[in-house]
């Protein structure tokens, strides 16, 4: 189970687990973490805050090491888990945390969560879950779960919740205007059918603070981080807008009508001055909310 997805809420998109191949994937979310690595290491730094000198450090749902490798960068007196059910997205954070001159406190653990933790050797100083939870059907559980992995005062930090990604105006000039807030509904019916569908789903208010509570954690902390990236975007910020686009209109096309699919065709043309590739006026404006708690000594 890995960290990686994108439904704008917590955000990632969503494509639902058994459809979802993610070591097919593993270009794109590299891609995606490396762009979102300003965030990540604000999250880092406010979390360093309240943790000092944590021994381990595990990223529950890691994906291909992104994030891991910046904690390990982050916290230079840690050792690093990376833990996730998808061994070749693992092989490639171990690479990449060889590349990054970190691969002696680095380690990786297969298999999917919670019940994997189960085969740490210590309990977690801090442990990191970025949009893994929600792919847990009963998320209630996997929490109390996540909560007893925690070394004494060791702290969870959830990253679920913020606000959906924008790339374009309101009015890009072609089609109808406002089709990326479209997209959201499109998107949001999608992640309830994907939690719905879930093996033992349980459903949730989704009061993080609250179920961190429940769990048995204390001090509860929640701050949210933006990713403003303004226009003219890089290339590298132009391919990622377009992989999700193209991603989303792949998975959503039956849910669109022809005029708003006939717009996402030519914003995905490399050869259409219209397209993501081309127009001067393509950003990145995300937020992603970070919650913490801390297990009681």
């Amino acid at each position: 189970m890995a960290h990686h997805q994108q439904h704008n809420h917590g955000h990632g998109h969503g494509h639902e687990d058994t459809d979802i191949d993610w070591a097919a994937m593993a270009p794109h979310l590299e891609a995606q973490a490396e762009l979102l690595a300003p965030v990540y290491e604000r999250a880092m730094a406010w979390l360093a805050k309240e943790v000092t000198e944590p021994g381990l450090i595990v990223d529950a749902g890691s994906g291909p090491g992104v994030v891991s490798c910046l904690f390990a960068e982050a916290f230079p007196g840690a050792r690093v888990m990376a833990v996730d059910g998808t061994e070749p997205l693992l092989e490639r954070a171990r690479d990449r945390a060889a590349r990054q001159g970190v691969g002696d406190r680095f380690g990786t653990l297969t298999g999917e969560l919670p019940g994997v933790l189960d085969e740490l050797d210590y309990p977690a100083d801090l442990l990191w879950a970025s949009r893994s939870l929600h792919h847990l059907g009963d998320q209630r559980a996997g929490l109390a779960a996540f909560a007893a992995r925690l070394a004494p005062g060791g702290t969870l930090a959830l990253l679920e919740g913020g606000l959906p990604s924008r790339f374009l105006p309101r009015d890009i000039g072609i089609g109808r205007p406002g089709l990326q807030a479209r997209l959201d509904v499109v998107e949001e019916e999608w992640f309830a059918r994907m939690r719905a569908d879930l093996p033992g789903a349980v459903a949730v208010t989704e009061d993080w603070p609250a179920l961190l509570a429940a769990a048995g954690l204390k001090h509860t902390r929640t701050r949210s981080f933006l990713l403003d990236l303004p226009a003219p975007a890089s290339d590298r910020a132009r391919a990622y807008i377009a992989t999700t686009l193209s991603r989303v209109r792949d998975a959503a096309a039956d849910a669109l009508d022809a005029d708003d699919r006939a717009t996402l065709d030519r914003l995905l043309d490399p050869a259409d001055p219209a397209s993501v590739h081309r127009r001067p006026d393509v950003f990145v404006l995300s937020a992603y909310t970070v919650h913490t708690a801390v297990r009681p000594v």
